[in-house]
Order: structure tokens, then sequence, then C-alpha cells
């Protein structure tokens, strides 16, 4: 993957979408095969900011507050006649991504994969606040 380096101090590009599209495709790949056989349909696109749509749909006063998106409907509310009117898909906000990354100096590899995963939770039908649990669980072993 090529990410620009900073050449001098006041030149430098950041992460284009094609980027964070390949850090999400490398991040999928970490994700345990007994997982990620379910997510093999679900489209994962990244684009700069969430629609305006989505923007009032959420609620938010910036598009700085969304860094992912999971659309589509959750596993466990599928049933065998059931008919999709979309394709289920994970959208990874790159601005607010790249703004995070910056602000908490975390890996950006790590901040993608936290969202994807965190989207694809919801791919499976958990809530903001059982990953959240999830979360705090796992940092407490």
């Amino acid at each position: 993957m090529s990410i620009s380096l900073p050449v001098a101090a006041d030149e430098w590009t950041p992460p284009s979408l094609a980027d964070l599209e390949d850090l999400a495709r490398a991040a999928l790949a970490t994700i345990p095969q007994r997982l990620a056989q379910h997510v093999e349909g679900v489209v994962i696109r990244v684009e700069d900011f969430p629609d305006e749509e989505t923007e009032r749909e959420m609620e938010l006063e910036s598009p700085f507050e969304l860094l992912g998106l999971y659309r589509g409907v959750a596993l466990g509310l599928k049933s065998i006649d059931y008919t999709p009117d979309d394709i289920d898909m994970i959208f990874l906000y790159r601005r607010p991504i790249l703004d995070y990354w910056c602000e908490t100096g975390e890996d950006l590899i790590h901040v993608v994969r936290h969202v994807l995963i965190h989207e694809i939770g919801h791919h499976f039908g958990l809530s903001d606040d059982d990953m959240q649990r999830i979360e705090e669980e796992a940092e407490d072993l």
C-alpha cells in the first residue's frame, strides 16, 4: 500500500479513499474465518463523509461525528423467505477517520480495523451498547 509520507514539514498527502479501502481489505483479512464467512456478501465502501440524508437520519451535528455505518438487515433478522431491497453495506468515512487518527495518534490500521469490526457487529445484530460492553470486557482481560 502506498500512503504518502511527509517530504518536508509543510508537505504531506493524507491517505486517499483508495488507501483506506486497502486498509479495510487488509483489516477484513484479519477477522477470524468463522466470522468472515458471514460478511462475504457485505460491500465495504469508503467515502469522505456521510451523505446529507445520513447526517439528518443520524441527527449529526457534524459529519465528523460518524466514522462508519452499517446499512442493511442484521443477520438475525433475515429468514429463508427474506428478499433484500438492497445489499448490505459497510461505509467507512475517510475524513472523520483521519481526524480521529490525527487527534488520538493511534495507528491508522488499528483505527480502520476497529471501525470495520464495529460495523460488522451491527451486521451481526449487535447494538452500540452491546459492542461497548464487549470492548470493556476485552480490556479487562
